[in-house]
């Protein structure tokens, strides 16, 4: 294929010279003419494993070279990368300058050109911000987007020090899709490559990237911590870390990485207590595991507050215990739901077919009395005793039997906690309400 690469910092030089070590032919564009001179000599503008190699020989072979001029790039092309820059502003927000520019000058010379000629974003940028921002411009010069010229956005994945090798053994291709069409020619570019590809709506290709790059700091961050917190209380932090990284099947795994309600239990929110206090005590700061517990209860809150937003005093809700298959109420995200709700006044009646009152024993029942006195008078025995109180029903428990019973359009609001098995039908449904989608 015939692809113009626009930036050639990390990213864009390394995409440009390894789809040129690809067979494709390709033209890199730059405002600076010396990385621009120093591409046309063979010779790489950053410093990378191989990099060096692949644009000589791109070079010498003709499948690369690179100009100041985006017209003659488009000219020249068939697709086009967007590569270039997007920083952040001094208030933290991005800044998309560099890609409102780059876009404006692609749309012009699409338009000289003629024929559909498709735009692909590898910059980072917000959800919302190329179909709201950058086509908008485009449509400006070429007609319709997905009619007139192919949409699409293409996160990288490529680590500094490491880019070429990552190009050539991603760990995944993410390709946002305006249309099929647009979205096939993002996958011709890739054709070989090992990894999955995964295709989807252009907003939750352009998160992707944010989920990643969070969660690795997140992970840095959590090791730093920990490693903090261990020597200061004298425990080899490296062997700690070297157990928990050996858990595969709950530490180092697809496990509590669903989107979903706030975690509870007898054993999270008192462990993380604890660390936190002898850290306290060893004068070790650990503001990320400071911050867990505030978050989760701040979850929490957001389903208050979608209650709030239904307007109606009436309230079900389906699920007590922490988890599914349980009769354990300690520190129970849905009991603290529940508890805040009747401190609002709104009419409560909650169905749990695993919760009995007269099973309860020791520190499990000590604790729902504590926090819900009132408990028997608010705890029913069947589904339909909740259906027939409630004009808003919070669902917190996977029970066939409460999923099977859950109305449609009758004018009930369903605040979904768990994300049911028919979420995806549902939620076109006048009253129903996703907390985390």
């Amino acid at each position: 294929m015939r692809i113009s690469v626009l930036g050639l910092g990390y990213v864009g030089c390394v995409s440009a010279a390894c789809l040129a070590g690809m067979g494709h032919e390709v033209i890199g564009v730059d405002v600076n003419p010396t990385k621009v001179d120093l591409v046309n000599d063979g010779k790489a503008p950053v410093v990378e494993e191989r990099i060096g190699e692949l644009v000589a020989e791109g070079v010498r072979t003709g499948a690369l070279r690179a100009t100041v001029d985006v017209r003659e790039a488009i000219m020249g092309s068939e697709v086009s990368l967007v590569c270039v820059g997007t920083p952040s502003e001094p208030n933290g927000s991005l800044c998309t300058t560099y890609l409102e520019r780059v876009t404006e000058q692609i749309g012009a010379a699409v338009a000289e050109r003629g024929g559909r000629h498709t735009v692909v974003f590898r910059s980072t940028m917000l959800p919302g911000t190329c179909l709201n921002l950058l086509v908008p411009i485009l449509e400006k010069h070429v007609g319709t987007a997905g009619v007139d010229f192919g949409i699409a956005v293409n996160p990288e994945f490529l680590r500094e020090g490491t880019s070429v090798r990552d190009f050539f053994d991603p760990p995944k291709t993410v390709i946002g899709e305006l249309d099929p069409a647009s979205g096939d020619v993002v996958a011709a570019l890739y054709d070989g490559l090992p990894g999955e590809v995964f295709r989807m709506p252009v907003p939750t290709a352009e998160a992707i990237k944010y989920a990643d790059n969070a969660f690795h700091g997140l992970k840095i961050g959590f090791a730093n911590e920990l490693g903090a917190v261990c020597q200061a209380l004298g425990v080899d932090a490296h062997q700690v870390m070297d157990v928990f990284l050996a858990d595969r099947k709950l530490n180092i795994s697809p496990a509590y990485l669903r989107p979903g309600f706030a975690f509870g239990g007898s054993c999270l929110p008192k462990d993380l207590r604890s660390l936190l206090y002898a850290a306290q005590r060893a004068d070790v700061s650990l503001p990320i595991l400071a911050h867990v517990l505030p978050s989760n209860s701040t979850h929490l809150q957001r389903a208050v507050e979608l209650v709030e937003r239904a307007g109606k005093r009436r309230v079900g809700l389906f699920g007590l215990s922490f988890k599914p298959g349980t009769d354990d109420l300690r520190e129970s995200p849905l009991v603290e739901l529940a508890e805040r709700l009747l401190g609002k006044g709104y009419d409560l009646r909650i169905h749990d077919a695993n919760v009995s009152l007269s099973r309860l024993l020791g520190a499990n029942r000590e604790y729902i009395e504590t926090r819900l006195p009132h408990i028997a008078q608010l705890l029913v025995d069947s589904v339909d005793e909740v259906l027939g109180h409630a004009d808003v029903c919070l669902v917190g428990t996977r029970d066939p039997a409460v999923l099977a019973a859950l109305p449609r359009g009758d004018g009930t609001v369903l605040i979904d906690l768990i994300r049911m098995p028919d979420a995806e039908a549902r939620r076109t449904e006048p009253g129903y309400v996703g907390l985390v989608w």
